[in-house]
């Protein structure tokens, strides 16, 4: 149940972004397990002057292409998983983009899962693919 927030710049074209959402999306299916139908991510498309980024940051260069993706999932993931997930994701984008893969940044925050997510109706839900991890 993760919940994805992709912030890029509002030049890119509606096919970019969208192929960048459904990168992230599959990488996150199939090295989190997450149900194919658990979609949910916002796109927050940016003015150049409303991204910061340093020029190189520990030995990668950045530029204007600059993405940023933060992830919100429940916790329990290994190491491993979490490695394997931000290598899918950037070669995923770079190789469907114009997105180079060292200006994909990527955050992921975990939470318990269960008491802080309601997907609806004003109630917590207890997805089953969760129960697993816990």
């Amino acid at each position: 149940m993760p919940f994805v927030r992709i912030s890029l710049p509002k030049k890119l074209s509606l096919e970019t972004k969208n192929n960048i959402s459904e990168a992230v999306h599959q990488s996150l299916i199939e090295e989190f397990h997450i149900p194919s139908d658990d979609y949910f991510h916002v796109i927050e498309e940016l003015e150049s002057h409303q991204i910061k980024y340093p020029k190189s940051y520990l030995g990668i260069s950045h530029s204007e292409e600059i993405i940023y993706v933060q992830i919100t999932a429940g916790q329990g993931r290994k190491l491993e998983q979490k490695k394997k997930l931000y290598q899918q994701i950037a070669s995923k984008i770079s190789t469907s983009t114009e997105i180079t893969i060292n200006n994909v940044i990527i955050v992921l925050l975990e939470n318990n899962g269960l008491e802080n997510w309601s997907f609806g109706n004003g109630e917590i839900q207890e997805p089953e693919h969760l129960k697993k991890l816990l």
